[in-house]
């Protein structure tokens, strides 16, 4: 799912660089004994026990139980519960550790905040803004978003849409006219189609009829997914990617599918590694002045790739732009059938890797099953971030059987926010910082994650023949997770 904003570090210079310069090729096996090493991924992380937060604002009582909890996320919380306009000095670094029962807002933030400045400041006719620094009110600059709907989603259908999948030879337009419903989308390759409705009511009575239909394979809902968090600005400026594009080897080129928000052009000698964009929504271009999620996942990838390949690879990237209206924030969430159509695409534009780092708690049929698809007639990894919640409950479509989910490490730990779920199968650094108009960006999450394992997985493949099957083994071998039942 999803990527989180990180700015609570200082970067004297690029971290992301620093930490890919300690991966050198995959080729040496001490070099890989050493990032095994150097990542602590041998050891299984320790699964802290479940939080509590509750910011009542009926009562005006907070209750909370937060053991080594980030502060960024404990800040977005109460943003979220407050509806206030939280600001934090980028550099500030405290894990929050507290436990309490039932105390007002201003004794809560206290235990919270701890040795951390704080000043809350009433607004007239709007929210009031509580700004949280090391050294001055001044430098509380970074604005902390509240927790997007996706982390509160509970994973129900969207009421007015059906995805169908007709049996060979039948059409849709007839029947959709007959049921009185508009096609948004068609995946004409599965026979699969995504239906409009006037209403709730008029959605089930045209599934009863639907599921009656001799022409008619399946019948499933659609569900809403939610769009990633775009990176944050950083202080100061990050350097781009070093990398030279090679001729393919003789067995040819690997490509991996950037199933995502738009992507934009990268700059810095880079856009010869996108592949001509496709959308499945619409137009493709992405503009504005800072970073969409694709482009940040695109470059976080080219960082692996450069240090795994000594700064010339032939691996590049496909973008499969699933979000409409995708820009530099704000985007529209997708639908479980774009996220398909997206899947399909990248598959038919020859990706032999597919990473998605998006998701959300629906559990969508018609996506499983075209998955399953996939990978029953194609040896084709299918590598998915496993949800920025620190939860066991599942997140798709990364719990699905035989995609590979991959949860994210803070210092070779698992990370205060990661799925801890028993559906993950990798745990890989969370944090990459990148280079967007010659300015630092950094994004933090499982969507990280999922990137990440997705270039190694992609450089492994160029290095050793094109071998999805070996590059599978050596991410088992070296970033396999466990987690215990239950998550602790």
């Amino acid at each position: 799912m999803t990527a989180k904003p990180i700015a609570h570090r200082a970067y004297p210079e690029n971290a992301a660089d620093h930490f890919l310069r300690r991966i050198i090729s995959v080729a040496s096996p001490a070099r890989i004994a050493f990032l095994v090493l150097f990542l602590g991924l041998s050891a299984v992380p320790t699964v802290a026990r479940a939080e509590v937060f509750d910011w009542n604002t009926n009562k005006n009582e907070v209750t909370a139980d937060v053991s080594s909890g980030d502060l960024f996320d404990v800040l977005k919380k109460i943003s979220t519960a407050t509806h206030w306009q939280v600001f934090v000095e980028p550099e500030t670094i405290r894990k929050v550790s507290a436990k309490f029962e039932k105390l007002p807002p201003g004794e809560a933030l206290r235990l919270l905040l701890g040795d951390v400045n704080y000043a809350l400041l009433p607004v007239t006719n709007g929210s009031p803004k509580l700004f949280v620094f090391r050294t001055s009110r001044q430098n509380a600059t970074l604005l902390i978003p509240p927790l997007k709907a996706e982390q509160q989603d509970k994973g129900k259908p969207i009421p007015n849409e059906l995805v169908v999948r007709l049996k060979p030879g039948a059409k849709i337009d007839d029947l959709a006219r007959a049921l009185g419903a508009k096609v948004l989308g068609r995946i004409d390759s599965l026979n699969a189609y995504r239906l409009q409705f006037d209403d709730a009511s008029a959605t089930g009575s045209a599934r009863d009829q639907l599921s009656s239909n001799p022409d008619v394979a399946s019948v499933d809902n659609n569900y809403a997914v939610q769009p990633p968090e775009g990176p944050q600005s950083l202080p100061g400026n990050a350097s781009p990617p070093q990398l030279q594009l090679k001729p393919p080897p003789d067995n040819g080129r690997i490509i991996v599918g950037l199933v995502d928000t738009a992507v934009q052009p990268l700059g810095n000698g880079l856009d010869p590694f996108l592949l001509k964009q496709l959308s499945v929504v619409g137009d493709a271009q992405a503009g504005g002045d800072s970073p969409t999620h694709g482009t940040a996942m695109a470059e976080t990838m080219l960082r692996v790739l450069q240090n795994m390949a000594n700064g010339s690879t032939s691996v590049q990237i496909l973008p499969v732009n699933v979000y409409p209206s995708s820009g530099s924030g704000g985007e529209p969430s997708t639908t479980t059938f774009d996220v398909a159509n997206g899947i399909v695409a990248a598959v038919n534009g020859g990706a032999k890797v597919i990473n998605l780092s998006l998701g959300s708690p629906s559990d969508s049929t018609f996506l499983h099953d075209v998955i399953q698809d996939i990978m029953s007639r194609l040896n084709i990894p299918i590598i998915a971030a496993a949800g920025n919640q620190p939860v066991t409950t599942p997140f798709y479509p990364a719990a699905y059987p035989g995609v590979h989910a991959v949860t994210a490490l803070d210092q070779g730990q698992l990370a205060s926010y990661a799925s801890r779920g028993p559906f993950v199968s990798w745990a890989a650094p969370g944090t990459s910082i990148i280079s967007f108009g010659n300015l630092g960006y950094g994004v933090q999450g499982t969507s990280v994650s999922s990137a990440f394992t997705s270039a190694i997985a992609a450089g492994y493949m160029e290095s050793h023949g094109g071998s999805s099957s070996q590059a599978i083994t050596f991410l088992n071998n070296n970033f396999g997770i466990k987690i215990k039942p239950g998550g602790g």
